[in-house]
């Protein structure tokens, strides 16, 4: 085998490096950092994935939000089964262990059914609790 040798070109100077850190504001908005990560790129004349690559290895960069298809924020599916027990005033770990493995649409089904019935029954019993 061959030992890795360092190539004699640098990628990023350290001049270019103390200029990402004073572009780039992680605490800026999706659209903020990517026009971030667009205007470094044309400056240093480097792609935009290579200039996030080194925001990573900087520990810089910040990863975009994952959203729905419809523009939603994702729900995971232990964050769902968390909100049912909630609902249902018990303990997730405890008493709905597994549960997490049920399809995503079956938890979301099982979410909505409960925060309805819940609504209902404090209409009608005034915030009254069932008892375990």
């Amino acid at each position: 085998m061959t030992e890795k040798t360092k190539s004699a070109t640098v990628n990023y100077t350290e001049a270019m490096v103390a200029r990402l850190h004073e572009v780039y504001t992680p605490e800026a908005s999706e659209a903020e950092r990517k026009e971030q990560v667009s205007a470094l790129a044309e400056e240093f004349g480097k792609n935009p994935a290579s200039i996030r690559a080194k925001l990573v290895r900087e520990g810089l960069y910040v990863k975009n939000e994952y959203k729905a298809k419809t523009g939603a924020k994702v729900a995971t599916k232990e964050t769902i089964v968390s909100n049912i027990a909630k609902t249902l005033g018990v303990d997730a770990d405890s008493q709905l262990s597994g549960l997490e493995k049920a399809t995503k649409n079956c938890l979301l089904f099982l979410e909505r059914t409960l925060l309805i019935a819940a609504e209902l029954s404090g209409e009608s019993d005034e915030g009254e609790t069932p008892a375990e």
